[in-house]
C-alpha cells in the first residue's frame, strides 16, 4: 500500500541560497542542515535540497509499506530495474524502477519509511526478514 509521494528531493547549485529561498517559502528552518544535504519537514512532507542530485534531477519518492510487493508489481505492470533496493540510513530502503507512460519515460523511485514497521529489509541487496 501506498502513502503516496511524500518525499521531494530538489537539486541545488547553490545550497546557500536554496537554503535562504526554501526557509522563505516553506516558513520554517531546516531539520537537517549539512553541507551535502539539508532538509525540511512539513507537516508529513520531507522536502530535500542535494547539492550533488543533478545527475538525478529532480526526484519524488513513493512512500509504501511493502518495497518488495511494490517494486513487484512495477515490473509486473512493464516497468524495468533501474536501480536494486539499497539502504540509505536511518531505516530507509529505496530503489528505482523505470516506468512507461505514452509520452516518455521516467524513472520511479520507490522508499520505504523508516517510521514504519518493515516486514523486511535488505542486506547488500539480499532480502531478510525483520
Amino acid at each position: 500500500m501506498t502513502s503516496g509521494i511524500k518525499t521531494i528531493i530538489y537539486p541545488v547549485s547553490d545550497i546557500a541560497r536554496a537554503k535562504a529561498m526554501f526557509t522563505a517559502l516553506l516558513g520554517v528552518e531546516p531539520a537537517g542542515d549539512t553541507p551535502y544535504y539539508v532538509y525540511y519537514t512539513v507537516g508529513d512532507q520531507h522536502i530535500g535540497l542535494d547539492p550533488n542530485g543533478h545527475k538525478q534531477g529532480l526526484t519524488a519518492l513513493w512512500h509504501v509499506d511493502d518495497i518488495q510487493a511494490s517494486l513487484a508489481q512495477v515490473l509486473n505492470a512493464g516497468g524495468e530495474v533501474v536501480e536494486e533496493i539499497k539502504d540509505v540510513g536511518g531505516g530507509r530502503l529505496v530503489a528505482s524502477r523505470k516506468t512507461l507512460t505514452a509520452t516518455s519515460s521516467a524513472s520511479c523511485r520507490i522508499l520505504i519509511d523508516g517510521a514504519r514497521p518493515l516486514r523486511s529489509r535488505t542486506n547488500k541487496g539480499h532480502a531478510r526478514s525483520a
